[in-house]
C-alpha cells in the first residue's frame, strides 16, 4: 500500500486508536502515546505491513494490542529491578456534592469493570466505545469468534447485573 494512503488511513483512526491505545495500557497516557508512536513508525517503515485481508481498523487495533503488551512485559521485567518510593499525596480541594457523586459513580462503575475478566473487559471496550462487531474484535484480540461471543455476552450480562445490584441505573 502506498505511504500516503498509509498516512490518511492512520489519520482517520488516529483518535479511535489513541483511545484504545489507553485502554490497552490501564488509563496511562503517556504509555499510549509511546504505544502508538512505535506502531505508526511500524507502519509507515513497513515493518508491519497492512496486506489489505482484513479492516485496517482491525489490523491497526491488533497491532496496538500487540505493542501494548509487549511494552507492559518489559517495563515489568524493569520493573523488578527497582524499589518504588512512596510518592506525595496530591493536594485536596474542596468538591461539590454532584462532583462527589459523579466521582464516587465513576469508582464504582471501574471497579464493576475490574472485576470483569480481561477478554471480557476487552470485547466491550471494542464493541461499545469503538464500534467493532463482535466478530472483528475476536481478529483484533487474537481469539476465536466463537470466544468472542462468550466473552462479550458474559461481560454484558455480569455488567448489568452489578449495575442493577449496586443501584447505579437509577437517576439520582
Amino acid at each position: 500500500m502506498e505511504q500516503a494512503k498509509l498516512k490518511m488511513l492512520l489519520e482517520n483512526h488516529h483518535t479511535s486508536a489513541y483511545r484504545w491505545a489507553i485502554f490497552c495500557c490501564d488509563g496511562d497516557r503517556y504509555e499510549a502515546e509511546d504505544v502508538l508512536q512505535t506502531v505508526y513508525l511500524n507502519v509507515l517503515e513497513r515493518s508491519a505491513s497492512f496486506e489489505e485481508r482484513s479492516i485496517f481498523k482491525t489490523w491497526l487495533f491488533s497491532a496496538v494490542r500487540n505493542t501494548a503488551s509487549k511494552a507492559k512485559r518489559k517495563l515489568l521485567r524493569s520493573l523488578r529491578h527497582l524499589q518504588v518510593a512512596p510518592t506525595e499525596l496530591p493536594t485536596v480541594r474542596p468538591a461539590s456534592v454532584e462532583s462527589i457523586y459523579r466521582s464516587q459513580l465513576r469508582t464504582r462503575l471501574q471497579q464493576i469493570l475490574s472485576d470483569l475478566s480481561q477478554r471480557q473487559r476487552q470485547v466491550l471496550e471494542l464493541v461499545f466505545y469503538h464500534d467493532l462487531t463482535v466478530e472483528a474484535a475476536a481478529g483484533v484480540m487474537g481469539v476465536s469468534v466463537g470466544s468472542a461471543r462468550t466473552h462479550y455476552h458474559r461481560g454484558k450480562n455480569r455488567l448489568k447485573e452489578e449495575i442493577e445490584k449496586s443501584g447505579l441505573h437509577h437517576d439520582h
